[in-house]
């Protein structure tokens, strides 16, 4: 990527606070951190050594949970520094197009690994006696690596002509994190162009994503419905609410920032804590409270370390 910049160093200002806020903010953000890296830590821990689990509804889980605590890792330690830091917290041009990059590397590849695990939950409800056989180990680790490779394209996609612009003016961005409608505000070029590949970009992969799980959902409830059992539609039911729950939850907030026209600094740094910050230790809340057979694991889990420590 060719460095066309004068800008060597970014200050990122963090969330709009009053500054007698700012410990504890510090404090609040610190912990969900903590809890956000335990919480998928575990999850992650709790389905390799389970073999109960390992199936692939659980396995794309594993995987949501890896992206979760890099997701978690990449935003809130910057966060964390802006609460610190009255004048803001100074990142280098080269951290800047890292940080940027792997944002929305993780945010598309999550996007992606949502409509891979509605596609799991159709082929489990509607074709129970060939979802073995459908979703093989071989097909699981194929539907895994696609989601990756297809969010590290989309990110470079957006990445690349963001940081071939000039930049040779104010240095604030108006954020906690390195994100497009913040830094392109600083661009000493015209921007319209990137703007509208961005837009395309997103919109192509979030809306495309958004609408192939509702097909999928579609088809689950019209199946659930097929169920002559109430039990059986209940319990059918269940598998599905978690993720229904966590894809409105991470949506919601990324089409109104992105999508929508016209852009609010303020407004979007407050809207984007919910799917930075809250969603990634959402998942592990929304899948364990949720999940019996999560909560099983973990119990066992909890029985293995204490028996192993009184020995």
């Amino acid at each position: 990527m060719t460095n066309m910049s004068l800008v060597t160093t970014f200050i990122l200002t963090g969330l709009p606070h009053a500054p007698e806020l700012d410990t504890l903010l510090f404090g609040i953000f610190l912990v969900i951190y903590v809890l956000t890296v335990v919480g998928n830590l575990l999850i992650l821990l709790v389905i390799i050594v389970n073999p109960h689990l390992h199936s692939p509804m659980y396995y794309f889980l594993s995987n949501l949970s890896l992206i979760d605590m890099w997701y978690s890792t990449v935003t809130v330690p910057k966060m964390l520094m802006t609460l610190v830091s009255p004048e803001g917290s100074p990142i280098s041009f080269p951290s800047c197009v890292a940080q940027f990059y792997s944002f929305d590397f993780l945010g598309s590849t999550e996007c992606f690994l949502y409509t891979v695990m509605s596609y799991d939950r159709f082929l489990a409800i509607s074709y129970p006696l060939r979802y073995a056989s459908m979703m093989s180990g071989r097909m699981c680790a194929i539907l895994s690596t696609t989601t990756w490779l297809s969010g590290s394209v989309h990110s470079a996609a957006q990445t690349t002509p963001t940081f071939r612009l000039p930049f040779c003016g104010p240095n604030q961005i108006q954020h906690y994190i390195c994100d497009a409608p913040a830094i392109l505000k600083l661009a000493c070029a015209d921007t319209s162009t990137v703007e509208m590949v961005i837009f395309v970009n997103i919109g192509m992969v979030a809306l495309g994503c958004f609408f192939l799980i509702v097909l999928s959902y579609v088809s689950i409830v019209h199946s659930i419905l097929k169920i002559r059992t109430s039990e059986g539609r209940w319990r059918a039911f269940q598998t599905c609410a978690s993720h229904c729950i966590v894809v409105l939850c991470f949506y919601g907030p990324l089409v109104f920032i992105y999508l929508r026209p016209g852009s609010k600094e303020v407004v979007d740094r407050i809207v984007a804590v919910f799917y930075t910050v809250m969603t990634p230790l959402l998942n592990p809340v929304v899948y364990t409270l949720r999940n019996k057979e999560v909560k099983k694991a973990l119990l066992k889990l909890k029985d293995k370390v204490i028996y192993s420590q009184s020995k």
